[in-house]
């Protein structure tokens, strides 16, 4: 969604971030000929249990990309393919995700729609 910048402290703050996030998140990602050419994670997030019901997990779909060049041959599709059998190996009870306009297609294709049961606020 973004342009490439200069950046220069870029590899130091992505590093801290993984480092914080990597217990918490799956990680995929799409090779050709040892090159990679997408990748995409999942959040996973566990409810507090309540009384009379156990906690609920679900996942947070997280940065869906593919090199531009290998758009409309299936790396996306075997991503997310990948992704969702994770979840539901795991059980999970939902997988959300924030797309972009041009990806609503993609992930409609796939089996996600619109969700009406949660709520946002934006700063």
């Amino acid at each position: 969604r973004q342009r490439p910048s200069d950046d220069p402290d870029f590899a130091h703050r992505f590093a801290d971030w993984f480092t914080a996030e990597a217990p918490r998140r799956r990680f995929w990602l799409a090779e050709v000929d040892h090159e990679a050419v997408g990748m995409v994670n999942l959040l996973l997030f566990e409810r507090m249990p309540t009384p009379g019901r156990d906690a609920g997990r679900w996942g947070y779909l997280g940065n869906m990309f593919v090199v531009a060049e290998h758009r409309g041959r299936g790396v996306g599709r075997q991503l997310l393919d990948a992704l969702v059998a994770h979840a539901e190996a795991e059980g999970l009870v939902r997988i959300v995700l924030s797309p972009s306009d041009r990806s609503i297609p993609f992930y409609r294709r796939a089996g996600f729609s619109d969700a009406h049961e949660l709520l946002v606020r934006r700063s």
